[in-house]
C-alpha cells in the first residue's frame, strides 16, 4: 500500500513539474513580458547544476559516476551543447507559439529520432514502425494549417529544438555506449548542466546584453519575478529528477506513456489558463500526431521484443 501511494505521488510530482515548467515558461516569456529565453535557460541550468551537486555529492541519493577520460568529457560536452540548443529553442518558440501548438510540434520527436538513427547509425526499423510515423508528421502539417496563432519563426525554432532533442538521444546512445562510459540520467545532468551554463553565459551577454540590469529593474517594480524565476528553475530540475525516479520505480515504458498523456494535459490546461484560440482542424491534427506517437511506441516495443 505504501509503495503504491509512493508511486502515485511520484507520478503526480512528475506531471506537476513537467506541465508546470512548460506553463510557467510560457507565462514568463509571453504573458509576463520577460523576453529573455537565453537567460531563463541559463537560470534552469544553474539550478540543475546546484541541485545535481546536492543530490549526488552531498545527499548521495544517487551513486556518483566519475568522468574517466578526456574523450568521455568531450562526448559529454558535445551532448551538453545539443541539449542546450534544444532547451533554448523550446523556450524561444514559447514566446511566439501557444503551448498547444508547441506540444503538437514537440510530439514529432520520434520522427526525428528515427531519421537521425537511420542517417547516423544506418539502423533500420521494421516497415510498420516507419509507417506509424506518417500520422505523426501528417498531424503536425494539419495542425499547422489550422493553427490560428501560427508564427513561422516560432514554428521553425520549435522544429529545430525538437530535432536537437532527438539528435541528443541518438548521439547519447552512440557516444556513451561502452560499459565504462555509460552514465545514468542524473549523473549526465550533473556534468552537462555546468557546461551548458558556460556555453550560455557568453551567448546571453551578447544576444541579451541588458538582461541583468532589466531583471534587477523589473524586480524592484515587482519582486514576484524573483520568485517566478526561482520556482521555475527549481521545476526545471524537478523535471529531470522525477524522470529518473519514475523510470527507476516503474519502467521506461511507463514514462513513455506518461509523456504522451502529459502533452494532452498540458494542451488542455494551457487553453484554459491562457485562453489562446484553437481550431477544430488544429485539435484534429494534434490528436492525429499523438495517435501516431502511441502507435510508433507500440510498434517499436514489439519490434524490440522479436
Amino acid at each position: 500500500m505504501a509503495s503504491s501511494l509512493f508511486t502515485v505521488g511520484l507520478v503526480g510530482a512528475w506531471f506537476s513539474s513537467n506541465i508546470g515548467v512548460i506553463l510557467l515558461n510560457k507565462y514568463l516569456l509571453s504573458n509576463y513580458g520577460f523576453r529573455f529565453p537565453l537567460f531563463l535557460t541559463m537560470c534552469h541550468m544553474i539550478a540543475c547544476s546546484l541541485f545535481s551537486y546536492l543530490i549526488i555529492v552531498w545527499f548521495k541519493m544517487v551513486p556518483m559516476q566519475p568522468i574517466r577520460s578526456r574523450v568521455q568529457f568531450t562526448k559529454i560536452a558535445t551532448l551538453s551543447a545539443i541539449f542546450c540548443a534544444s532547451v533554448v529553442g523550446g523556450n524561444i518558440s514559447l514566446r511566439f507559439l501557444p503551448v498547444s501548438f508547441n506540444q503538437a510540434v514537440g510530439a514529432t520527436t520520434p520522427f526525428f529520432t528515427a531519421v537521425f538513427a537511420y542517417l547516423i547509425t544506418v539502423e533500420r526499423e521494421a516497415w510498420l514502425t516507419y509507417l506509424t510515423l506518417v500520422p505523426v508528421v501528417a498531424g503536425v502539417v494539419i495542425a499547422s494549417g489550422g493553427e490560428p496563432s501560427f508564427h513561422l519563426y516560432g514554428f521553425i525554432v520549435c522544429i529545430l529544438a525538437t530535432a536537437a532533442r532527438a539528435l541528443k538521444t541518438v548521439l547519447q546512445g552512440i557516444l556513451l555506449s561502452s560499459e565504462g562510459e555509460k552514465l545514468n540520467s542524473m549523473n549526465l545532468l550533473l556534468y552537462m548542466a555546468p557546461i551548458a551554463v558556460l556555453l550560455l553565459l557568453p551567448a546571453t551577454l551578447i544576444m541579451e546584453p541588458n538582461v541583468l540590469g532589466m531583471t534587477v529593474a523589473l524586480a524592484r517594480q515587482d519582486v514576484k519575478i524573483v520568485y517566478y524565476l526561482t520556482f521555475n528553475s527549481t521545476l526545471a530540475y524537478c523535471v529531470n529528477l522525477t524522470n529518473f525516479l519514475v523510470t527507476k520505480h516503474t519502467s521506461a515504458l511507463t514514462l513513455q506513456v506518461l509523456g504522451n498523456a502529459k502533452g494532452a494535459v498540458a494542451v488542455v490546461v494551457s487553453i484554459i489558463l491562457f485562453r489562446n484560440p484553437v481550431s477544430v482542424t488544429g485539435m484534429l491534427g494534434y490528436t492525429l500526431t499523438v495517435c501516431g506517437v502511441i502507435l510508433y511506441s507500440e510498434a517499436k516495443r514489439r519490434s524490440n521484443n522479436i
